[in-house]
């Protein structure tokens, strides 16, 4: 009986097409961010792009992209995250639920840092 040379790929094209699936179904999930209530606006509404996002949740908490920060450190630190990434945008996200003061302060420092242009970011509201 001759001896059989080929490898068997058929178990690896399994296992390939498993782990395809599986990230498939991770991928969405894992795109994650600061969950806040973004509020309603008519007018039509900004979307991040690649700039800078500074978000303020609904307990007051500042988050820089992903990175969690104290107010005093969002004070200490923005104007040199702003400086490398002022040309792509700074856009501003606050809960529906955060007391006005706390979203005056953010951009306050975002005033004091240089950045003229700050978008607001809303969800779209339904016209009825």
């Amino acid at each position: 009986m001759p001896l059989n040379g080929e490898i068997n790929v058929v178990s690896l094209i399994d296992v390939m097409m498993l782990l395809m699936v599986i990230f498939m179904i991770t991928a969405p999930i894992m795109q994650g961010g600061v969950d806040v209530a973004l509020p309603r606006a008519e007018a039509r509404p900004l979307e991040p792009r690649q700039g800078l996002v500074v978000t303020v949740n609904r307990r007051g908490e500042i988050f820089v992209d992903q990175t969690r920060l104290t107010y005093p450190e969002f004070r200490a630190s923005f104007r040199a995250l702003a400086s490398a990434r002022v040309r792509d945008g700074v856009y501003l996200r606050a809960d529906q639920g955060v007391p006005y003061g706390s979203v005056v302060r953010v951009l306050a420092v975002m005033r004091a840092a240089g950045v003229g242009d700050v978008g607001l970011v809303a969800e779209p509201e339904d016209v009825r």
